[in-house]
């Protein structure tokens, strides 16, 4: 009978997949409207309210079929209302991903900064050309100055921008030695290089810490899953066990409390080693 509802669910997806490609429209409608989450982890998109309501729409749409195959039409489908925030707390996800991916990577960004001020570049000049040696985020995030730059904003207004959308301790203090030392005089390459440095030992200290606490970290989350774990194996051994749980009032009230706590027990080991912003 498992095997029979696992073929059964493999054909649905199949068939689903097929019905989409085979329908350029709605694939393209599906396309766009993902289109945004990718950007927000590659180059910390921000999407404007209509991006926002179809990225709701796909995560609601998503939920309501995994509800369904998973418990039947029954209250279990109720969890599809939380589609939208879902969907937001996935683009949010994907946009600390890349703002903490620009963090890791201002080290190589002071350094390209530094290399193109000690070949005779201006501040400006050196800003505009970084973006050439780097890869990943960093790389977008100095495109874009690069690009700000290069429409004629002010190198003081450009870094105050790249400021406001990272919102970051790092780029708050690279800013300030670029703008600082072009006020003041100075030698602005040694200064960007001790200031990669440092920022390289204290995430050298912060890898330290997580490798220490990643055992501990690995022991807590088998603990939180344990529960899913037993609740999948009673199914095994006696299907229709999650059902007839979710089909009573009482337990699913209870099924709810158990979740809303492993949630916040995994919130809370997840934060085991990782350093302070």
């Amino acid at each position: 009978m498992i095997l029979i509802a696992a073929a059964a669910g493999g054909l649905l997806a199949v068939g689903v997949r097929e019905a989409v490609a085979t329908t350029p429209a709605l694939a393209a409608w599906l396309r766009g409207a993902v289109e945004p989450l990718a950007r927000a982890g590659r180059e910390g998109y921000s999407p404007d309210a209509g991006e926002r309501r179809r990225l709701a729409v796909v995560g609601t749409g998503a939920i309501l079929g995994a509800a369904i195959l998973l418990a039947g039409p029954g209250p279990l489908a109720l969890a599809a209302a939380a589609g939208p925030p879902a969907a937001a707390w996935a683009l949010g996800r994907r946009r600390e991903r890349y703002r903490r991916a620009v963090e890791r990577g201002m080290p190589e960004v002071a350094v390209a900064v530094a290399d193109g001020i000690s070949s005779g570049r201006s501040a400006r000049g050196a800003l505009g050309t970084a973006a050439e040696s780097l890869r990943g985020p960093p790389g977008a995030e100095m495109a874009r100055l690069a690009a700000e730059l290069e429409l004629g904003v002010s190198t003081a207004a450009a870094l105050a921008q790249m400021q406001a959308r990272l919102d970051s301790e790092r780029v708050d203090a690279f800013a300030a030695a670029l703008i600082g030392q072009a006020i003041t005089g100075g030698d602005v390459a040694t200064l960007l290089r001790r200031f990669a440095d440092g920022v390289g030992e204290r995430d050298r200290a912060d890898d330290d810490a997580r490798a220490a606490t990643a055992q501990a970290r690995f022991t807590g989350m088998l603990v939180v899953a344990l529960p899913g774990g037993a609740a999948l194996f009673a199914e095994l051994l006696e299907p229709g066990f999650i059902g007839r749980v979710l089909g009573d009032g009482a337990g699913v009230v209870m099924v709810g409390l158990a979740g809303c706590l492993q949630l916040a027990g995994f919130a809370l080991i997840s934060r085991l080693g990782r350093p302070r912003e």
